[in-house]
């Protein structure tokens, strides 16, 4: 697996666990156990990101900036796999 696939594998976990939080939250909003859980999993999930955008881009076209369409030169996961 290369780096660029674990930071995906990396964020996916986090961001698949702060939006299954996020769905309990919608019926439990007063526990503050999971609220604290969904923050935890939140920080996690910002250097990954962060470190992912650095590396390979832009992880959709909402985080490319102003000037370039960076996030449409990146490669394509068909482009790279064998």
């Amino acid at each position: 697996m290369t780096e660029r696939e674990m930071l995906l594998k990396k964020i996916g976990t986090c961001k698949f666990a702060v939006t299954d939080i996020d769905l309990f939250l919608d019926t439990h909003p007063g526990d503050t156990e999971m609220l604290k859980k969904r923050e935890d999993y939140v920080k996690q999930l910002q250097p990954l990101v962060r470190e992912f955008e650095e590396k390979f881009g832009p992880l959709t076209k909402s985080e490319n900036d102003s000037n370039t369409w960076r996030w449409v030169k990146n490669p394509w996961p068909w482009d790279t796999e064998a």
